[in-house]
């Protein structure tokens, strides 16, 4: 049975760049969800419950295909960080991450539209970052790269790389697509489709 197409419910370059490097070929229709936390329930719980109503509006638009929606949650402590809404904000942000460690969640929900059978996964890792100075956090901010990304930063980027000391798990989830447990769950979700 030929696997329908892959759309990819997500305007991130980062996780376009990630699908292409494992060979898949896919078409992007980003969702329109808006990224509500609820504070009433664990971030994991926010992150899988985001990644899965992505998938599921975007479904809803095509016959046959597969579809692959995400959400990248940071969290210090008992707070989460989403996207920044103002160069303010991501410095905040900037200044609550030095020196410490903190969680970076990714959960996704794949979703086939004919049966709209789903699966939702979610990783966790651990990283670590230095004290970072307030010119290196305006300057980083200046450049507009935080302004998109879960705790205002994004580990793949020239200068906010320099950020991290440490990671512990898996490096792609921080970039936003754990890719090995992606990889591991699409195949196994064509599988149980019997797409292959």
């Amino acid at each position: 049975m030929k696997i329908p197409q892959l759309i990819l419910a997500s305007q991130s370059p980062r996780r376009k760049i990630l699908l292409k490097q494992i060979g898949l070929k896919f078409r992007v229709h980003p969702s329109n969800i808006q990224e509500d936390i609820d504070r009433n329930t664990s971030p994991t719980d926010n992150a899988r419950r985001i990644a899965l109503r992505k998938a599921v509006e975007v479904a809803a638009l095509f016959e046959c295909a597969i579809i692959v929606g995400a959400d990248t949650i940071v969290v210090l402590g008992n707070r989460i960080l989403g996207k920044p809404v103002s160069t303010s904000d991501a410095k905040r942000m900037l200044r609550l991450l030095s020196g410490r460690q903190h969680t970076v969640i990714t959960a996704i929900a794949i979703v086939d539209s004919q049966s709209r059978r789903h699966v939702v996964l979610e990783e966790k890792t651990r990283v670590k970052f230095r004290k970072i100075r307030e010119s290196e956090i305006a300057r980083y901010v200046a450049s507009g790269s935080p302004m998109d990304k879960a705790g205002a930063y994004g580990i793949q980027d020239d200068y906010g790389a320099v950020f991290v000391e440490r990671v512990n798990g898996c490096f792609y989830n921080v970039v936003g697509f754990p890719l090995s447990r992606f990889h591991s769950a699409y195949y196994e979700f064509l599988k149980e489709l019997q797409y292959r």
